[in-house]
């Protein structure tokens, strides 16, 4: 009966999500009349570019794209690019799905669509891959019952949703064998996961000397 909320990477994702929404409405899983909301500027212009580039597609997207159907059009798709246009969406109580960035709700007009939205229990919030450890939404996924936002404490009454099969980073096992494409590093630095993971991660690596740098922390290359 709300609105649906959805936290978009603007690279990927966002395009990801449109061609999906889009077959749930041309196989009638999602109604066709639901009102999609892209709002962000950044997302409008990577669609656009997508768009004009078939031959970096798979090839049952470049078939589609070449024979005039467009995947990432639906039949109520809305482009926000406007901040004003944006801010008008704050009053749809009900029936919208708002996509906005930025993904882990770090920033961006997305934090102004939970503020309005997560105190209403008709409202979804779908989190769709990955939300690294203190980010708000980790926070929210992890099952605050409220948050603050723009210095107010809004209480999170909506439901959460994740969906993790969207996650654009390379596994476990993807990231062993590029390394062991490397060309043997002597030294490998772990920068970037959560501290666990990247222990793991660490023990798995051979024939390397691993380094966890720390803040602050130099190396001589």
């Amino acid at each position: 009966g709300g609105n649906v909320i959805i936290p978009t990477f603007a690279l990927e994702r966002a395009q990801e999500l449109l061609f999906f929404l889009r077959d749930g409405m041309e196989k009638k899983e999602i109604p066709p009349a639901t009102q999609v909301f892209l709002d962000s500027p950044m997302a409008i212009s990577a669609t656009q570019i997508f768009r004009r580039h078939p031959e970096a597609m798979k090839a049952e997207i470049k078939r589609m794209i070449r024979s005039g159907k467009d995947p990432f059009r639906l039949p109520e798709l809305h482009i926000t690019r406007d901040a004003s246009e944006s801010m008008a969406l704050n009053r749809i109580r009900a029936g919208a799905v708002i996509m906005a960035g930025s993904g882990m709700c770090t920033g961006g007009r997305v934090r102004h669509h939970l503020r309005h939205n997560l105190a209403h229990g008709d409202c979804s919030v779908i989190f769709v891959g990955y939300a690294a450890e203190g980010t708000l939404a980790r926070i929210i996924i992890d099952g605050a019952k409220s948050i603050k936002l723009f210095g107010d404490h809004i209480p999170v009454r909506a439901r959460i949703h994740t969906i993790n099969g969207f996650s654009a980073h390379a596994g476990r096992a993807e990231l062993l064998d590029w390394h062991a494409r490397t060309g043997k590093p002597e030294v490998t630095f772990l920068v970037h996961g959560e501290e666990k993971s990247m222990a793991s991660f660490a023990k798995a690596l051979k024939g390397t000397h691993v380094e966890r740098p720390k803040p602050h922390q130099s190396f001589e290359l």
